[in-house]
C-alpha cells in the first residue's frame, strides 16, 4: 500500500479570538483552506469559578453557508442554538452543526465545569457546504464519547466520528463525503490510516511527536497536509499524541467569507448578512 506523500507542514501559530489565544495551523498566507476544511483553531484555556457564566465561552453568533464543528478534549461545550437545540458535550465527544441557511448558537463551559474552575481544551474546524446545500434547514448532531465507535489497536485508540474506517462507521451524518477520525497513540504504537484517493487530507498533532513513513519526524501543533498521491499514511508515536485526521472530497467552487458567514459569491454574504440583521437566523436567549 502506497502511503501519501506530504505536500506542506502548517505550524500552528497563536492567534488572538476574542481575547483568547487560539492556534491555527489553516488558514494562513500559505495556504487558504484545504477543500473542504477551511479552518482550523485550537484552543485550551482555564475555566475561572470567578468569571460570570454569561461571560464564559462564546455568546451567541451566527452562520450561514458551513458545518462548524467542535472536537472537547478536556472539559465541556454547553451548546445552544436559535432553533431550540440545548446539549452539552464533555470530553471525547463532538458537538456538529451544519448551518445551512443560517442559525445562531453560542458554546459555553457547562455549569458544573464554570462552578468549579478547570481546563477546557477544544478543536473547532470549519468544513465548507457546496452550493446545493448553503441554504438548507439547519441541523445539529451530538455526538458523546460513549456514543462515538472505536478502533482500537498495539498501543492506539481511534475513534470514529464521520466516514468508514476498515468496517467501523461514524455516526455523524456529513452533508459533504468526509473521513473524520481522533487518534490516540502511545509512544512506540504505529497506526495506518487509508484514505480514498480522491479525498483531501491533513491531520493535526495536537501534541507529542511522531514519525511520518516516507517523510519524518514531526512535531506537536503541526499540521500535516499531505499530496493525493498515495493510499493513505502510516504514523508511528515516537512521544504519546493525539491527532486529529480530516478528510473530505473537494468541493472545488468559489468560496467567499466574511466573518461567520461563508458563501459562494460576494452577493450572497452581503444577503446573509441582511438576513441576520433582520432577525431570519433566528434569535438565541439563554437561560
Amino acid at each position: 500500500m502506497k502511503n501519501r506523500t506530504v505536500a506542506r507542514l502548517l505550524y500552528a501559530e497563536e492567534v488572538e479570538m476574542n481575547g483568547e489565544p487560539v492556534r491555527q495551523p489553516f488558514p494562513t498566507e500559505q495556504v487558504d483552506q484545504i477543500d473542504p476544511f477551511l479552518m482550523l483553531h485550537h484552543h485550551t484555556t482555564t475555566i475561572s469559578p470567578d468569571i460570570e457564566p454569561r461571560r464564559a465561552g462564546i455568546g451567541p453568533h451566527p452562520h450561514r453557508g458551513f458545518s462548524p464543528v467542535t472536537f472537547v478534549y478536556k472539559g465541556g461545550v454547553h451548546h445552544r442554538d436559535s432553533r431550540g437545540n440545548n446539549s452539552i458535550v464533555y470530553e471525547g465527544g463532538t458537538q456538529w452543526m451544519d448551518a445551512g441557511m443560517g442559525i445562531t448558537h453560542s458554546e459555553r463551559p457547562p455549569h458544573d465545569i464554570q462552578e468549579r474552575g478547570g481546563v477546557q481544551e477544544i478543536i473547532q474546524i470549519w468544513v465548507n457546504l457546496p452550493a446545493k446545500h448553503k441554504m438548507i434547514q439547519p441541523r445539529y448532531q451530538p455526538l458523546h464519547a460513549s456514543e462515538t465507535p472505536v478502533v482500537t489497536g498495539d498501543g492506539y485508540t481511534i475513534q470514529v466520528i464521520t466516514g468508514e474506517l476498515g468496517n467501523v462507521k461514524g455516526p455523524v451524518k456529513s452533508l459533504v463525503p468526509l473521513l473524520v477520525l481522533r487518534l490516540t497513540l502511545q509512544a512506540g504504537a504505529t497506526c495506518h490510516i487509508p484514505v480514498p484517493e480522491t479525498y483531501n487530507a491533513v491531520f493535526y498533532l495536537l501534541d507529542g511527536q511522531i514519525s511520518l513513513q516516507g517523510y519524518g519526524l514531526i512535531d506537536g501543533h503541526y499540521a500535516v497536509e499531505l499530496n493525493s498521491d498515495g493510499e493513505g499514511c502510516t504514523i508511528t508515536a515516537k512521544e504519546a499524541t493525539r491527532i486529529l485526521f480530516l478528510a473530505g472530497q473537494p468541493i472545488e467552487e468559489e468560496v467567499t467569507m466574511y466573518g461567520p458567514f461563508v458563501m459562494n459569491t460576494q452577493i450572497e454574504v452581503m444577503q446573509a448578512m441582511r438576513d441576520y440583521q433582520q432577525g431570519k437566523m433566528g434569535i438565541l436567549i439563554e437561560d
